[in-house]
């Protein structure tokens, strides 16, 4: 498969989905936003639309580099060519707003793994068959994405109730960071680490966030990786 990564700023890296990538022999190609680079043409098989500081209203006079617009238009032709589309926090919010949905403010400041549980639906869905019905999601966001009419919430948290959502057939947004590594996590608290100190009652710790295995999220997110690749390929065959 081919598989573009959009990357807003340097720290909130790929993570598992470039390690998944790499494993499997996929053809892994970047938009680096803060480089100033120039988007796809839209003919990869999956993009994936990581996070960042921004939000889907954040202007230019903002921050220069990032053009809501353009990546929603993006998005829109993905979603219309029936390819794979991953949205990652910022990105999920992208992508429900790129299908019409506004986003909003999250009920709930969320920093580090908090426990998740699939929903009804979310226990229905193919892609997440292997997920346990509660299981730890990286957490670092102040935003949620919005749900348009089709949307399908597929696993919430005590604090936040749109952790994954399926807006369509390969379609998914996920406002949790399934990808996240201790490396990550190192290099987010050097960058961003004053956000933990902002009162909340889901937003852990230095020492917790950098004591805390990630193994289990990323063989998760893996997984889910494996099966809509795996239908994906099948479809197109």
């Amino acid at each position: 498969m081919k598989i573009h990564v959009i990357q807003h700023d340097d720290w909130v890296e790929p993570g598992e989905y470039l390690a998944w990538a790499e494993r499997n022999g996929h053809e892994v190609s970047y938009t680096r936003v803060w480089k100033r680079e120039a988007l796809p043409q839209g003919t990869e098989d999956m993009l994936v639309v990581l996070g960042g500081f921004q939000c889907p209203d954040t202007t230019t006079e903002e921050c220069e580099y990032f053009h809501a617009e353009d990546e929603m238009a993006l998005i829109r032709r993905y979603a219309e060519a029936g390819r794979i589309v991953i949205g990652i926090c910022l990105g999920a919010q992208l992508l429900g707003q790129a299908l019409g949905a506004h986003y909003g403010k999250s009920p709930e400041r969320e920093i580090g793994p908090v426990p998740a549980r699939l929903t009804a639906e979310g226990r229905r869905d193919s892609f997440l068959r292997h997920f346990p019905e509660v299981f730890d999601a990286g957490e670092w966001h102040n935003d949620m994405p919005g749900l348009t009419e089709e949307a399908v919430i597929l696993a919430e948290s005590d604090g936040y109730p749109r952790q994954i959502v399926r807006y369509g057939n390969f379609l998914y947004g996920f406002q949790t960071h399934m990808e996240f590594t201790s490396g990550i996590i190192r290099e987010g608290l050097e960058k961003s680490g004053g956000d933990l100190e902002k009162s909340g009652r889901y937003i852990q710790s230095r020492e917790e966030l950098l004591a805390y295995d990630y193994t289990e999220m990323n063989r998760l997110l893996s997984g889910f990786l494996d099966n809509i690749a795996e239908e994906y390929m099948k479809q197109r065959s």
